[in-house]
């Protein structure tokens, strides 16, 4: 089987094919992933619905991959960051509709516009918003009920992350949920497929440009100023296009909300499975900057990006062709056996916790990664100084996509230790 399977991919098992959403709602992907790694660690999936892709499933092979961008491409040209095929979608007046971003570009421009955004996320800047962090963090937990269930998705990690992007963007606070739902029907992929809805979320997309737009208007009479939107006003990004606008806007939203909001639930519901952790940190708190690290790895919140070859290439054996697009499934990697020693249990001390994949690799490594880490470790600090621990109460609903790896419901209970 192994040997067959070092061919194109034509015998490759219908189950390996790990876009079906239903996958991730039922939580089953780490045998698929695992049966990959063994077998054919990097395979072709031919006619998904999301069309033919290549699996990526090992450390070694993806930071392979990612440290080569000049041929494999994350640009929106080429398809993108993500294995959505390409949809022809345009606007009513003609206009394709595609939505640039700097994470779906290639040396120059990414390099560009990263430099724009980046000195938001400086250790400087993350000195400077610890305080206000740990505030806000401290007023949603004395705000919940103990002895109560109530959904921890939505009182906590929603909200801490909402919060967080409206500071970044010194976005209107009595309007920041608007931030959540944009970011839901952003970061979907399934939506885009779903003809019933795709003109739905275009129209979600092009109002939340409308009242960006009304922000960059207003901030275009105005000096510089930290806030995100500032700094693309006030830099070489100020020629964006509009619809550049929206997908830089929705790269930072997807970005700081989806992926920091799902592995504060992961934390959570990890801990809930594996109570024994749940005590040690407990009982060392001293363990929680090396636990958020875990948690991470565990949750890794971004399932897979996508890469495009732009010519033939030998892929450790495997004949990948130009316009070929592979799937660099972080999800999978971060529970690689040959460097992760139990990679499936969530262990707070573990020693090499730091080497999980879940912000990517090499020049596209997740800008906001320090504040995802800032703001993870001052929730489990604020939630150790007041010697809370959240009981999941039943089934989670988690979010039916392989792209955002996350929940959408998780109804808990707190209680004191």
């Amino acid at each position: 089987m192994a040997t067959q399977l070092e061919t194109r991919g034509n015998l490759t098992p219908a189950h390996w094919d790990v876009s079906k959403p239903e996958i991730y709602t039922e939580d089953r992907w780490g045998p698929i992933f695992k049966e990959m790694r063994e077998i054919a660690p990097i395979n072709f999936v031919q006619e998904s619905h999301l069309g033919d892709y290549w699996n990526v499933t090992t450390p070694k092979a993806i930071q392979h991959v990612e440290a080569l961008p000049d041929i494999f491409s994350s640009s929106y040209e080429h398809g993108g960051i993500t294995l959505l095929p390409d949809l022809k979608e345009s606007l009513p007046d003609g206009t394709p509709f595609i939505l640039p971003m700097f994470i779906a570009m290639d040396r120059p421009d990414h390099t560009a516009e990263r430099r724009v955004i980046a000195p938001a996320f400086t250790p400087a800047e993350m000195t400077r918003m610890t305080e206000d962090i740990r505030r806000r963090t401290a007023e949603v937990l004395d705000s919940l009920p103990i002895g109560e269930s109530f959904d921890w998705v939505d009182k906590v990690s929603i909200e801490l992350t909402t919060q967080m992007l409206a500071i970044l963007f010194d976005f209107p606070w009595e309007d920041r949920r608007k931030l959540t739902l944009w970011s839901d029907w952003a970061g979907d992929v399934e939506l885009a497929m779903d003809d019933n809805k795709r003109e739905q979320r275009m129209a979600m997309m092009l109002e939340m440009g409308a009242y960006f737009q009304n922000l960059w208007d207003e901030r275009l009479k105005k000096g510089a100023a930290p806030d995100l939107i500032s700094r693309m006003v006030h830099s070489g990004m100020r020629d964006m296009t509009h619809l550049e606008y929206i997908g830089n806007l929705i790269l930072l939203i997807v970005g700081g909300n989806d992926t920091t909001r799902n592995s504060m639930s992961g934390y959570v519901y990890g801990l809930d499975q594996f109570p024994d952790e749940r005590e040690k940190l407990e009982q060392n708190p001293d363990l929680i900057p090396n636990a958020v690290s875990e948690i991470i790895r565990w949750q890794t919140p971004l399932a897979h990006m996508r890469r495009t070859a732009l010519q033939d290439y030998d892929l450790f054996g495997q004949q990948i062709r130009q316009g070929d697009k592979l799937g660099l499934w972080y999800l999978s990697a971060n529970r690689d056996e040959s460097v992760f020693e139990n990679p499936d249990k969530l262990i707070v001390d573990r020693k090499n916790a730091r080497r999980h994949l879940s912000f990517g690799y090499g020049i596209h490594r997740c800008v906001g990664a320090r504040l995802a880490e800032l703001q993870i470790r001052i929730l489990l600090e604020e939630m150790a100084a007041r010697r809370y621990r959240a009981t999941v109460d039943g089934p989670v609903e988690r979010v039916a996509a392989c792209f955002v790896h996350g929940y959408k419901k998780m109804d808990v209970t707190l209680s004191t230790y």
